[in-house]
């Protein structure tokens, strides 16, 4: 552009100086150089284009028909991921109410809590482990609003049942009959591990019921000689029963023989409609971690748009070549922590100072709703993504979404795009799913919020991870992110 300015003071000069004989030839200079500015000015355009999103206005609202994805579903070691109160669920909305988003929230608030009361220390493992008693529940392992939902096989005659699954688990738990205390209602019938020729209780002096402990937070009991579980969630929901093993299959192709799992025989709470658990934390106890020598302790997903369809693979079966890895850490006995760098709004780096983001520590996690950042990033964010959406009205907000827009008048909308750098150099896009959460066209808001004060744990949530798909590499210590996951 430089280049340009300096043409059109060479060309004025020239004009000013000359004789009218060549002002016609200088008129054609100056004709010439209106013609460059405008290719330059198209030039800006195209390669600001790369940073923003247009879209139909009506694309933010989901179908109420369930469109399938094809990708990935006839993998080995695969599962497919509905939305349980999406058109692709088959759960009844008499058994599985659907949510508002006020419920959502809330929902999601309690999970919040109970992951940071998880974090609120930075002892060891032991120490932790030590200290659990104290905490409300098994704290991070709060159910929230459970999105995502899969399903399984259990036992011999294979049983098919529905379980949420959860990275901030690691105990996979079902309800179990005769329902000793309680159970709640759920879409299949009730596992009853009597029918099956290949369940097996496990003993009390059992080094694997001494593995509860790290995995539930809390000490197993004991029932005549049978080893009992118990895991208590951040909002009052509680499931307890028999520690058992059991045929786990995930596929004609893919079993899993002697898998440990909960057995729930009192399971009471805001549980509804589904199954049960599936646990995919670091613990020894985990899916992952029990079908480690089978799937390498690698695992990927794509969390679908509710309309749609996803994936949850065990194995490195297929991985995309687009994944961009970052490292990743342990805290809180087995959550996956993230090192997150910066944040960009329409490609633009914001001015947040790398100690906020290393005094808050960041982890990602499939229940959690809406990715919570330190107050001082989030102030940034805001800052830059409402400069660069003010063609449209503002509106009031809500308690946790502070941002918020009236696009009622609007057919398409022109949107930033966000971008994360996380650790080792990674850096990406926040899906365009992953910007807004829409209450109706008057109240269109940004989907990410605050944190009380910058010394709480960022979370990096299941909103911002829609469509992506997301690896997790345990032996390597790493996790990777690449955009079309569920395409």
């Amino acid at each position: 552009m430089e280049y340009v300015k300096v043409q059109k003071r060479s060309i004025i000069e020239k004009v000013e100086m000359s004789s009218p004989n060549s002002l016609v030839l200088l008129l054609c200079s100056l004709s010439l150089y209106l013609v460059l500015v405008a290719a330059r000015k198209e030039f800006v355009v195209d390669t600001s284009e790369d940073n923003y999103h247009t879209l139909r206005l009506t694309s933010l609202f989901p179908s109420s028909t369930c469109n399938p994805s094809n990708k990935d579903g006839k993998k080995r070691g695969s599962l497919e991921v509905v939305h349980k109160h999406g058109p692709c669920s088959k759960f009844s909305k008499d058994i599985v109410k659907p949510l508002t988003i006020e419920e959502i929230i809330t929902q999601d608030q309690l999970r919040v809590s109970s992951l940071r009361a998880r974090l609120t220390t930075n002892t060891s493992k032991q120490d932790m482990l030590d200290s659990k008693t104290t905490l409300p529940a098994k704290s991070g392992s709060t159910i929230g609003s459970g999105n995502y939902i899969v399903t399984v096989g259990f036992g011999t005659p294979k049983k098919d049942l529905t379980l949420i699954f959860d990275t901030g688990s690691d105990l996979t738990w079902i309800q179990c009959q005769p329902c000793a205390g309680e159970c709640y209602n759920q879409q299949e019938p009730i596992f009853d591990p009597s029918m099956s020729t290949t369940y097996t209780n496990i003993s009390c002096t059992s080094t694997e019921c001494s593995a509860l402990l790290s995995a539930t937070g809390f000490e197993p009991r004991c029932f005549t000689s049978t080893c009992v579980y118990t895991i208590k969630y951040g909002d009052g929901s509680f499931t307890a029963g028999f520690f058992g093993k059991e045929k786990l299959t995930i596929s004609s192709k893919d079993v899993v023989n002697n898998f440990y799992f909960g057995c729930g025989q009192d399971n009471e709470g805001l549980f509804r409609g589904f199954a049960g658990l599936l646990g995919l934390g670091q613990d020894k106890l985990s899916i992952v971690s029990q079908a480690a020598n089978k799937y390498g302790n690698v695992f990927s997903y794509c969390l679908p748009s509710s309309s749609s369809t996803g994936y949850l693979t065990f194995g490195n079966n297929g991985t995309s070549s687009k994944v961009k890895y970052t490292p990743f850490t342990t805290l809180g006995g087995s959550l996956y922590g993230l090192e997150l760098v910066d944040l960009y709004v329409g490609g633009t780096k914001l001015t947040i100072s790398p100690t906020v983001f290393k005094t808050s520590g960041m982890i990602i996690d499939s229940g959690t709703v809406i990715t919570r950042l330190p107050p001082t990033a989030y102030s940034a964010l805001r800052e830059a993504f409402m400069a660069q959406m003010t063609d449209y009205p503002t509106t009031t907000g809500t308690d946790l979404f502070d941002t918020c827009y009236d696009l009622s008048n609007f057919q398409s909308i022109k949107v930033p795009t966000i971008g994360v750098l996380w650790g080792a150099d990674t850096h990406v896009d926040v899906p365009l799913s992953g910007i807004f959460i829409v209450y109706d066209k008057s109240q269109v808001c940004l989907a990410f919020a605050g944190n009380d004060n910058d010394n709480a744990i960022g979370i990096w949530g299941n909103t911002q991870q829609k469509t992506m798909d997301v690896v997790y590499d345990l032996g390597a210590k790493k996790i990777g992110f690449a955009s079309g996951g569920c395409a």
